[in-house]
């Protein structure tokens, strides 16, 4: 039997007195990839934002469980240290603040215990080297001056050396030419493979998706998940769009 690793069970939020999601329902079992689509607006980022705790939103019912714990009052510092991670349409820029010095910070809180800087160095070098990112980026402020494609392999060079029970990645490959798509689904094939972690990828592209075996693809529209399926469900809105479902 597969272990769960998230459960949202009848999951309705809201921000500003604004009701957004309405009873979401979402199963993710350990190693398997699943991937939010819909059309602009739909609740997809809102979704993401409430399952690894942004405090803007407000879950008025429903529940979210991580492993065996409900976690749906809990701080987003405390589900990030116990294993969720999620990577943002934005990322920072963070000044004064070395990327490899938040990162093995951030390896440390994790783990949750002091590691030798060797060591750290190592697994650094191997996660940059499979990214094919310049060294030399380790040790500049973090995201400050990045461009598009090199914030977006900071944020999967964490997931890497982190390697989370469960990713969130958002619009991870918004804005992203062909070469960085290409080593970004490199990072995320990864993690999946040699880290045995779970996804949820929230896109509107499906070019992230072309080299990652996807196991459920779900549909949502204003706030709704309206159909689920399985990875022919991505050529099926690639062909057609949303507004069948709309």
């Amino acid at each position: 039997m597969s272990e769960t690793v998230l459960s949202v069970e009848k999951l309705n939020v809201s921000i500003n007195e604004k009701h957004i999601l309405h009873d979401v329902d979402i199963t993710v079992n350990r190693g398997e990839v699943h991937v939010l689509m819909g059309p602009n607006g739909a609740g997809k980022s809102t979704l993401g934002n409430v399952i690894v705790g942004n405090p803007a939103y407000s879950v008025d019912s429903g529940k979210i469980v991580f492993g065996n714990e409900e976690i749906t009052n809990i701080s987003a510092d405390k589900r990030a240290r116990s294993g969720m991670f999620m990577s943002f349409q934005n990322p920072p820029e963070i000044g004064g603040v070395s990327l490899s010095s938040f990162l093995r910070t951030a390896v440390e809180q994790r783990r949750g215990q002091k590691v030798k800087l060797w060591d750290f160095k190592k697994e650094l070098k191997a996660a940059m080297e499979l990214l094919e990112m310049d060294e030399s980026y380790a040790q500049r402020d973090l995201n400050v001056g990045f461009s598009g494609g090199e914030k977006k392999k900071s944020e999967i060079l964490q997931m890497l050396l982190l390697k989370p029970t469960l990713a969130v990645l958002d619009e991870t490959d918004s804005g992203l030419d062909v070469d960085a798509v290409r080593l970004v689904s490199k990072g995320i094939k990864e993690y999946v493979e040699k880290c045995g972690g779970s996804l949820l990828i929230i896109t509107h592209s499906t070019r992230i998706l072309e080299s990652i075996n996807v196991d459920y693809t779900h549909v949502m529209v204003n706030g709704r998940i309206v159909k689920t399926g399985g990875a022919s469900l991505v050529t099926e809105i690639n062909e057609n769009g949303f507004a069948d479902y709309e």
